[in-house]
């Protein structure tokens, strides 16, 4: 009898968020990533995190530097006017979505993300402050271009 080990793969969802992102930009469409702010290692402006989570226009005309790889999503974007580094790692990705249809995929919530998104105990979001002046209440999160 032989022995039938299976292979341990790596997970798939970087490569479906690769697929998607490719697949909305071909369609004309702009590409948004829902990300869980809580999950370890997300660098994000925490002006714009509600409720746990943060909508980002991944769009080539909003950002710079797009890098979509295994570990996650980093790239540069203006947050009121401010520019700001941003990184999502893939366990914090749960979503990639076209703005004007909605068509995409939604992934579960990751391990990492402590019950009901929750932060772990000792774990949290490297929130980057973008020092608005203005109530953050009142704006939704969204990135523009700037020339």
């Amino acid at each position: 009898m032989t022995d039938s080990k299976k292979p341990v793969m790596s997970s798939s969802k970087s490569y479906l968020v690769n697929a998607l992102y490719q697949w909305i930009v071909d369609n004309d469409c702009s590409p948004y990533v829902l990300v869980n702010a809580y999950t370890d290692g997300v660098e994000v402006p925490q002006d714009y995190v509600k409720d746990g989570q943060i909508v980002l226009n991944i769009a080539t005309t909003a950002v710079a530097n797009l890098s979509i790889d295994k570990k996650g999503i980093r790239f540069n974007a203006r947050f009121g006017g401010i520019p700001v580094d941003i990184y999502a790692p893939m366990s914090g990705i749960l979503g990639i979505y076209a703005r004007e249809n909605g068509q995409g995929m939604m992934f579960d919530l990751e391990p990492d993300a402590g019950p009901n998104g929750e932060p772990p105990k000792g774990k949290g979001p490297k929130l980057v402050s973008n020092k608005k002046t203005e109530s953050s209440s009142s704006v939704k999160p969204s990135l523009h271009v700037v020339k």
